[in-house]
């Protein structure tokens, strides 16, 4: 089978879909090599992520990869939430077939780029090297 079961079911069944009109962060990113854009929204109380939403457009890897990476980091902390790497996401799927991987990429990029605006917005001094690319180019910049 090409997907496991996990995958399937985070595609058949996203958790955490939607958008957020109150969101203390919202990030978005995309890959325009396989053109999936992920947007994700973040809101944070105490530090911590109270709730998060996500809209992908993309196959189903990354529809699956971004509703993993929400589970992931909900009711987590900011700072964990900017430790959540796309292998962990890889691995809380039971693994995706090696072309797909980007999308894991994608969704921990778009979890940062959402702590990285929640940052902004709120005057929250951080390291600029916590948002650097994660330097695996040949995933998300082909060409």
């Amino acid at each position: 089978m090409l997907y496991s079961e996990k995958v399937m079911d985070h595609f058949q069944n996203p958790r955490n879909v939607g958008k957020m009109e109150d969101a203390s962060g919202v990030g978005e990113v995309g890959n325009a090599v396989c053109g999936d854009i992920m947007r994700m929204y973040i809101k944070v109380e105490n530090d911590i992520i109270t709730d998060v939403k996500f809209i992908t457009f993309g196959c189903g890897s990354a529809i699956a990869t971004s509703s993993m990476a929400t589970e992931m980091i909900k009711g987590h902390s900011v700072e964990e939430a900017l430790s959540l790497s796309n292998k962990a996401v890889v691995e809380a799927l039971d693994g995706l077939p090696a072309h797909k991987i980007h999308c894991s990429v994608l969704a921990e990029e778009a979890v940062k780029a959402a702590v990285k605006d929640y940052y902004d917005r709120n005057g929250i001094e951080y390291d600029p090297e916590l948002f650097k690319d994660c330097g695996n180019c040949e995933h998300c910049h082909k060409g």
